[in-house]
Order: structure tokens, then C-alpha cells, then sequence
């Protein structure tokens, strides 16, 4: 009897250190992917701010290291959105988030236009699979990035199938969503609205679609009316040089126009 209850012991003993093999061996992966896991910037809590808010999005990032410099040396809080999968990507947004900026992964969706499409694009009748796939290999190559918004998407943002499966993505990241309205039929918002991602959309007209500094100057001076009238605006532009040119002259004037200048994660409900 003595030796049936030894072996009975045995027994138990072994199967306890593999249940705690087991256990160490989960523990030591979920280590491991939380340190191999890309750098992520978290929605900061919105400061209590009395009166018109204005954010200036600048979208098509990640490729002119001079764009780029030029960009760090304004010293406004601007929302930097950088396009994935380029050669300096994750380079720029690491030095954009050390700058201070804030980072967003600038989406490509598919557009209605003939305009140059990125290697990788959301496009209507992907499986949730391919977009979620789609998603993450995008955001590795843009750390830090809190939020999202459409590079194109005419055709993909008035998809609503596509909307529906994409927010609630974004959601299990704990992504922001704006809204570049690049078409009147798209209904990212209100998809995003329903899947509770924190969002908002372009309420104001786009920067430098005139690539002329007096051009981007007058569309800058319509955000601001923008953001008196509705409380807050928020535009989108590009690092073109006519552009920069004018945020340089621009940007020391707003705050003195009773206009406080925003980051887009401050701007979404």
C-alpha cells in the first residue's frame, strides 16, 4: 500500500512542475511580445480649454527628410500623419513623436480617381482577416501612432461594408478615427461613431489643394474663421514647401486671434 501511494505522488508532483513549465513557458511569451510590441501613443487627456479650438493635420509625412526638418522646427503642436511602408516611416515618426508631435498612421483606402496607389490599400471586399492583417502591418511600420485617417479613400470610405469592419478594428486598438472627407458619400464617421471610436472629421476646407503660399495663407485664415464659428475646425495639408512657408508665417498669429491650437486627438468625441 505504502508503495501504491508513493507512485500516486510521483505521479501528482510531475504533472504539477509540467502545469508550471507550462505556466512559465506562457508567462516568458507574453513577455516576449510585449517587449518585440511597436511603440504605442495613447489618446493624452484633453486639457480644459475655453474657446475655438483649431487642429492642423499634415498628411503625406514620411518620405522628405527636409519636409520633415522643416516640419520639427515649427514648434506648434501640430498632428503629424505619416504614410506607412516608405524607407524613412518609422524613422520620421520616432523623431516626430521625440519632437513632441503627434503621431497618426495616414491609412491608404482605395479612391475613385485615377490617382497612384500605395503598395498596400484597403480595398471594398477584403475579408475582416486581410484588414486586420492590412492594419497591423501598417501600424509597425508607424510607432507611436494614436490615430488613423484616409490617404485617398473615395471609393473605400462610402463603402459601408468595409467602414463596418474596419472601426471596430481600430477600436481593439485603441485608435482614433478622423474623417479626411475626401468624397460627400462617405460614411467612415458615422461608422465610427457606432463602433465607439473616439472621431471626427475635416470640417474645414484642405490647406494647399493651390500649392502657392498666399493660396495656403487664405485657406488658413478660413480655419480660423471655421473654428469661431462652429467652436472648433479641423483642416488637413501637406508638407508641400508652400505650405510650410505659410505655417511658419501663420502659426504665431492664431493664438492672438483668440484661436488655441489643437491636436487632433483633442478634437475627437
Amino acid at each position: 500500500m505504502a508503495g501504491l501511494w508513493l507512485c500516486v505522488v510521483c505521479v501528482l508532483v510531475c504533472f504539477s512542475l509540467s502545469g508550471c513549465d507550462r505556466i512559465k513557458s506562457r508567462f516568458e511569451s507574453l513577455l516576449h511580445s510585449k517587449k518585440s510590441a511597436k511603440p504605442h501613443a495613447k489618446i493624452p487627456a484633453r486639457p480644459v480649454v475655453v474657446g475655438p479650438e483649431l487642429a492642423i493635420i499634415l498628411d503625406d509625412v514620411g518620405g522628405d527628410d527636409g519636409a520633415s526638418d522643416a516640419i520639427f522646427a515649427l514648434h506648434y503642436p501640430l498632428t503629424l500623419s505619416v504614410l506607412p511602408n516608405h524607407p524613412r516611416s518609422s524613422e520620421i515618426a520616432n523623431q516626430a513623436h521625440a519632437h513632441g508631435y503627434a503621431v497618426m498612421l495616414h491609412l491608404p483606402m482605395e479612391s475613385l480617381a485615377n490617382e497612384s496607389a500605395e503598395k498596400q490599400e484597403l480595398r471594398p471586399g477584403m475579408s475582416p482577416e486581410q484588414i486586420a492583417n492590412t492594419l497591423d502591418d501598417m501600424l509597425r511600420t508607424v510607432p507611436y501612432a494614436a490615430g488613423v485617417n484616409n490617404h485617398q479613400g473615395s471609393r473605400a470610405t462610402s463603402d459601408r461594408a468595409l467602414m463596418q469592419e474596419l472601426m471596430p478594428q481600430l477600436h481593439r486598438r485603441e485608435l482614433f478615427f478622423v474623417d479626411s472627407r475626401t468624397t460627400a458619400a462617405t460614411v467612415a464617421y458615422e461608422a465610427a461613431k457606432a463602433a465607439g471610436v473616439p472621431c471626427a472629421s475635416r470640417n474645414a476646407p484642405f490647406l494647399d489643394d493651390v500649392q502657392q503660399e498666399s493660396a495656403v495663407l487664405r485657406q488658413l485664415e478660413i480655419a480660423v474663421k471655421d473654428a469661431k464659428e462652429k467652436g472648433y475646425a479641423i483642416t488637413i495639408g501637406h508638407p508641400h514647401r508652400a505650405t510650410l512657408q505659410a505655417l511658419r508665417e501663420f502659426l504665431p498669429r492664431v493664438e492672438a486671434q483668440g484661436v488655441h491650437l489643437a491636436l487632433a486627438s483633442e478634437l475627437v468625441r
